[in-house]
């Protein structure tokens, strides 16, 4: 099964939810395991959660889900500039503040996760997770 869906929701806090509603609403409709479930829930809050808060003022926030059997793709966009030092890794900001912790938790539970840039103005996050455990045979 693939399912896609496109969303463009207003900049603010609400937001956020609806992205993660329709996104579980969507691996509903599949066979998933709990876990990755879950961690999508918070990859897609997190991105949505940073896209709200530092969006341009007049932009939407751009939602793209991919579900098909195995992996899924989501990719939250908006209208401003990629932050600078935006690497996703998964090191805490230190000193560990209120803010700085989105982007070290999608770089933990993603299994891809990076800063697409294909049009100037626009930061397009895409983050990918798969859905099924890796086979054992896959496994090094």
């Amino acid at each position: 099964m693939r399912v896609t869906m496109t969303l463009s929701l207003p900049r603010q806090p609400s937001s956020v939810t609806r992205a993660r509603h329709v996104l579980t609403t969507l691996l509903s409709l599949t066979d998933a395991p709990e876990e990755p479930r879950g961690h999508l829930a918070v990859l897609i809050s997190e991105a949505c959660a940073n896209a709200v808060m530092h969006a341009d003022g007049d932009s939407t926030v751009d939602v793209t889900i991919v579900i098909d059997d195995h992996d899924c793709r989501i990719d939250v966009g908006n209208r401003g500039s990629t932050p600078d030092s935006a690497g996703l890794t998964t090191e805490l900001p230190d000193p560990l503040t209120v803010g700085g912790r989105g982007l070290p938790l999608i770089a933990a539970l993603a299994d891809t996760a990076a800063f697409i840039d294909e049009h100037p103005g626009y930061v397009l996050l895409r983050i990918t997770a798969r859905l099924t455990a890796m086979p054992a045979s896959a496994i090094p």
